[in-house]
């Protein structure tokens, strides 16, 4: 069977995976180190992006994982 991190590893080389899960990870980690704002600051960014319509293929769109991450950069 197919471990799913290497299915994550394989959809990042092909530029498809959807970085969020790894955002909401991070900003967990951010309000646990008690960075509230940092954290809130990203969501923000990440929500904008997706109501906007900048989406990776799974939630939608056609953005690449790059271009996904870089307009939620942008918004930072």
């Amino acid at each position: 069977t197919e471990n799913p991190l290497s299915l994550i590893a394989l959809d990042s080389a092909n530029s498809r995976a959807n970085p969020t899960a790894l955002l909401l990870s991070s900003m967990m980690m951010l309000r646990h180190m008690k960075l509230d704002s940092f954290a809130d600051r990203i969501h923000k960014a990440a929500l904008q992006t997706i109501a906007e319509g900048t989406r990776t293929g799974d939630l939608g769109g056609k953005a690449s994982t790059q271009q996904y991450t870089q307009a939620i950069i942008d918004k930072l």
